[in-house]
């Protein structure tokens, strides 16, 4: 087996990872009002599945050739090759992620809530949709 098919491999074994934890961000931001457990529930889905898109993304372009080392070199590298639109709201999602994992006040989790339902969860679709495409 070459190495472009075991990446192949892992691509799809991590897409679908990733449509599983889409799958339960799509079902939790269907809560119109969510309780502060629901929504603790919403930012750890965004978490994850944020996480398999990058990865996905990154598993994508190394197959085409390309070397990207981090979440931010892959969203850059990403946009650039068009697989993916709005880079600057990627990052700040980036950074985002990276900061709910410290998130202890209730004002900065609502923040991060109304981010992930207004400019991450059409983001992760658009990516979704791509590698849905590109996979099959």
């Amino acid at each position: 087996m070459s190495e472009n098919e075991i990446k192949q491999i892992r691509l799809k074994q991590r897409f679908a990872n990733f449509n599983r934890a889409a799958d339960l961000l799509d079902d939790a931001l269907r809560i119109e009002s969510p309780s502060k457990t629901e929504q603790a529930g919403i930012i750890q889905f965004f978490e994850i599945t944020f996480e398999f898109a990058w990865k996905c993304l990154k598993d994508y372009l190394e197959i085409q050739g390309l070397d990207p080392k981090y979440p931010r070199d892959t969203i850059k590298t990403a946009v650039q090759n068009k697989m993916i639109d709005n880079g600057e709201v990627w990052l700040k999602a980036l950074t985002d992620r990276n900061m709910t994992v410290h998130i202890y006040d209730e004002e900065k989790a609502l923040a991060i809530e109304q981010a992930i339902r207004n400019e991450y969860h059409p983001l992760l679709k658009q990516a979704r949709f791509f590698l849905e495409q590109q996979i099959q």
